[in-house]
């Protein structure tokens, strides 16, 4: 296999619905990578997996913060398409509030689909990369794990913890074969990102496009990052090429963060 050839390797990315995860998919997939897609909505997990190229690839419904589902669905991924060798811990959701406004349950929602989600997927999917003593685990944080913004404290401190986590992990198998890192996008053209845009059209009263424009302010590019430029991250980070990069914060973010 060539640097970044994923040929023969069995990747499987959560979130894959939409946005980053089925665009991460898509190039995987393109690199020669069988793809497992997980999340919650089976049809439009479907819906992906028509578009990829290769053969082989699959869809298993499961919520990543719950132990059961994600224990199950990695045994489903594993009996049909063998042991997972690539990871792309990418579900994950953002709210928004004041400090004071956030609420015990915002507060665990955060904690549980973006930081919990990421801990558990890498303990099901680790025992095969141990045994093929070959593996790559690429957490999907955010800007908001490397510096703090206002009003999404909940998420922010999740997202820290993914980073935290990617960090520590990487230590306990750097010398297995196994590779474990972040991609932290800054904001990016996701629905995430569009409903931000309307919660403050709808709060202001400003334009969709003055509300973009000041997404777009806070990078030195003055623009918003693509799903394609995460993907692209991603795919560097599972090849072969990558092999000596582990433990890092790789920030996609158009120099938010240097």
């Amino acid at each position: 296999m060539h640097a970044n050839s994923l040929t023969g390797r069995h990747a499987l990315v959560t979130g894959a619905a939409r946005g980053i995860g089925a665009e991460i998919a898509r190039t995987l997939a393109a690199d020669g990578a069988t793809l497992t897609l997980l999340g919650r909505d089976i049809e439009a997990l479907r819906r992906v997996a028509a578009t990829l190229e290769g053969r082989g690839h699959g869809v298993v419904a499961a919520d990543v913060a719950d132990v059961q589902a994600v224990q199950s669905a990695f045994a489903l991924a594993r009996a049909e398409r063998g042991p997972v060798a690539i990871l792309v811990n990418n579900a994950g959701a953002a709210e928004s509030a004041p400090f004071l406004k956030t609420s015990v349950e915002l507060w665990q929602r955060m904690l549980s689909v973006n930081l919990t989600g990421s801990f558990l997927c890498a303990q099901a999917a680790l025992p095969d990369m141990l045994e093929a003593g070959w593996g790559r685990i690429v957490n999907i944080a955010s800007t908001a794990g490397q510096k703090g913004y206002a009003y999404v404290a909940a998420y922010s401190a999740a997202k820290h913890g993914v980073i935290g986590l990617t960090r520590s992990l990487a230590l306990e198998v750097a010398r297995k074969g196994i590779t474990v890192n972040a991609v932290c996008p800054g904001y990016t053209d996701t629905d995430i990102l569009r409903a931000s845009v309307a919660n403050v059209v709808g709060k202001t009263g400003r334009s969709e496009a003055d509300a973009l424009a000041e997404f777009s302010s806070v990078n030195p590019q003055r623009r918003i990052v693509q799903p394609a430029e995460v993907a692209d991250a991603v795919r560097w980070l599972c090849g072969d090429g990558a092999a000596s990069v582990t433990g890092q914060s790789v920030s996609v973010s158009g120099g938010e963060v240097m």
